[in-house]
């Protein structure tokens, strides 16, 4: 089992940065896969970012490569999506996942993670 908690959300203006933070415990933190989802209003839960458990691999969404960039530090247990040059379009509920095979295929699919945060309200006002 890993439980999975995020923050770091909140109201950011156009052209701003947030980090958000998602602190894991229960399972090793370095035995999972990371990923960062997000979910607009009316929207499915889309693929953010992931990074693999040694933390030098990592893949992005098209939208978010350049602005956003996901590390980790196993040693805190914690996982990070550093924001920059926010959009309003990047408003949504962030979610943060562990792949518990450990396994790093680079996957956008949500059915890879098996547990789930219960997610953190990014709003960027234009």
């Amino acid at each position: 089992q890993v439980q999975l908690v995020e923050s770091g959300g909140g109201l950011v203006q156009a052209g701003g940065s947030l980090r958000l933070s998602c602190a894991a415990s229960g399972r090793t933190f370095s035995s999972v896969v990371v990923g960062w989802f997000r979910q607009a209003p009316g929207k499915e839960r889309e693929f953010v970012a992931s990074i693999n458990r040694s933390g030098d691999r990592t893949r992005y969404d098209d939208s978010v490569k350049g602005r956003f960039t996901i590390s980790r530090d196993n040693a805190k247990n914690t996982g990070y999506l550093q924001m920059n040059s926010l959009k309003s379009e990047d408003t949504a509920v962030y979610y943060c996942a562990a792949d518990a095979s450990g396994i790093y295929v680079g996957t956008t699919r949500r059915d890879r993670y098996d547990y789930w945060g219960q997610g953190t309200q990014v709003t960027v006002s234009s």
